[in-house]
């Protein structure tokens, strides 16, 4: 299926629609993440840090559009890491019915390809089939990846993408 897959940048009016996807997206990583719904049957969402995605700098909320229906959200951030002058692709996420179509990888080979931004990717140890989506999609990209150590979550395995084509 060739599927026409767009990114839609969205602004606050759209937060409770990005906020609604990540549910889904909670209850997928609940698993390896060990995270339990609160007492309202929902998932943890730190809303200061979720309302930044329209505040903040270079940080943003898309949705991913398929054939114009939502079919799930790329939130992106600037790193805060001390010495990381990078954008850090936090999280993506492709409902079940959009998937193994190449939403995913599009998606992420699209953000990570354009501009001259250097950019931190970050996977889970523990959740093999998302490093092995990392790894897939880095190797693809027309630029520079390197895996770096970095000491503030020992749980993930960090990537960055330079700006720079080769």
């Amino acid at each position: 299926m060739h599927a026409a897959i767009e990114l839609l940048l969205t602004g606050p009016e759209q937060a409770e629609l990005v906020r609604n996807l990540y549910q889904f997206y909670a209850y997928e990583s609940s698993d390896w993440e060990e995270e339990d719904v609160e007492v309202d049957g929902r998932f943890y969402i730190h809303e200061p840090h979720f309302e930044r995605y329209w505040q903040a700098t270079e940080w943003a909320a898309y949705l991913v559009l398929v054939d114009g229906f939502i079919a799930g959200f790329v939130l992106v951030e600037r790193s805060e890491l001390p010495g990381m002058n990078a954008l850090e692709l936090a999280d993506l996420f492709i409902l079940k019915r959009y998937r193994r179509l190449g939403v995913r990888r599009a998606v992420a080979r699209q953000l990570l390809s354009e501009g001259q931004n250097d950019w931190l990717v970050r996977c889970y140890a523990g959740d093999a089939s998302g490093v092995a989506f990392c790894q897939a999609v880095l190797e693809e990209l027309p630029r520079s990846v390197q895996e770096v150590g970095l000491e503030d979550e020992p749980q993930l395995r960090n990537f960055l993408v330079t700006g720079v084509r080769h």
